[in-house]
């Protein structure tokens, strides 16, 4: 058997090669003029903010649009209820165990509840 690629292949693999070097490209540049580069103290200390911007980013839909079509602030979202228990230990305590442990609780404890309360 002969292995023949068609057109449609070709622009699929040809595709992922562009995205691959255009990746590699913006990567090294950075990494290449990481030590050259110097910011100013104003913009080291915007920096800072990006790592909780991008979390809030990734769980907020999360949280509140659980379901991916609607705003679910309601009492039997369990996902809210694990998420504001989770950021109130953290702020207490500042233990990453002690915030996983009781935001999962809470969530599995919360879907039980609403599975007996609200359905």
């Amino acid at each position: 058997m002969i292995f023949t690629l068609s057109f449609d292949s070709m622009r699929i693999y040809g595709t992922i090669l562009g995205m691959a070097l255009v990746t590699f490209a913006i990567r090294y540049a950075l990494f290449a003029s990481a030590g050259k580069v110097r910011f100013s103290p104003r913009f080291e200390e915007l920096l800072r903010f990006i790592p909780p911007a991008v979390l809030a980013a990734l769980i907020a839909p999360t949280l509140l649009i659980p379901q991916g079509t609607e705003i679910a602030l309601r009492l039997d979202n369990p996902y809210l209820a694990g998420g504001i228990v989770a950021l109130l230990v953290g702020l207490v305590w500042r233990n990453l165990f002690a915030v996983l442990g009781a935001g999962m609780g809470t969530f599995w404890l919360w879907r039980w509840l609403s599975e007996l309360l609200f359905r």
